[in-house]
């Protein structure tokens, strides 16, 4: 029997900024449109409660990395969308740079060492 997967906690330490980033990439979207889509893309792996959702995108817009403005959705209600700044686009070149490093590392670290067989 598999292993259960890891909470969302340990999926998400450090990395929640570099997963809204990457997702704003692809274009402009809502706090429920980026759940959906991050959910949807990570095959249902990354579920991102809206308590750790909006205090994220709160310290991004703080940070000028993503901008937010009001709009209305096809619903007819008012909805808050976010967009990458160019800004953003720097920074999200620095925390994949930083992800590769540190995936990098953790696969090495997931091979047996060459030469030191007990």
């Amino acid at each position: 029997m598999p292993e259960p997967a890891p909470s969302r906690l340990e999926l998400l330490q450090g990395t929640l900024d570099l997963i809204i980033l990457q997702a704003l990439r692809w274009g402009p979207r809502h706090g429920y449109g980026l759940v959906q889509m991050i959910q949807a893309g990570s095959g249902d792996v990354l579920r991102i409660e809206t308590g750790s959702l909006y205090p994220a995108l709160h310290r991004l817009a703080r940070k000028k990395w993503i901008a937010a403005a009001w709009n209305t959705a096809e619903s007819g209600q008012r909805v808050r969308v976010y967009t990458l700044t160019p800004a953003g686009r720097k920074q999200l070149v620095a925390e994949r740079t930083r992800w590769d490093l540190i995936s990098g590392a953790m696969a090495a670290l997931m091979q047996e060492p060459e030469g030191d067989h007990p």
